[in-house]
């Protein structure tokens, strides 16, 4: 499922590495890959509907660095806004009385 996700994703960004300057079409078009690549990984449709306005929110209104491209700006934002949605923070596994512990995968 990962994989399938990440290639679906990497296709999309090469398309918008190649360009030098986006339009608002390529930004809707990358983002409508991107929505159904994530709805294809059995995201939940909120939570795909609302990463994808954040991400546009954040990518019309906002300057290209002068160290980026656009195409990589873009990248930028995704990732941060996947980041932002997953969490930023690690937490380990914390196990209550003596081991072994069983931990069930579903």
């Amino acid at each position: 499922m990962f994989e399938s996700l990440s290639d679906k994703l990497n296709g999309v960004f090469k398309k918008l590495t190649g360009r030098g300057r986006l339009t608002e079409k390529n930004i809707q078009d990358a983002l409508k890959e991107v929505r159904l690549a994530l709805l294809e990984a059995d995201v939940h449709y909120k939570v795909v509907k609302e990463l994808v306005s954040d991400i546009r929110n954040r990518a019309v209104g906002q300057e290209v660095l002068e160290s980026l491209t656009p195409g990589q700006q873009i990248i930028k934002i995704v990732n941060e806004e996947l980041t932002r949605l997953m969490g930023d923070a690690q937490h380990g596994l914390e196990f209550e009385g003596a081991p072994p512990h069983l931990i069930m995968l579903v």
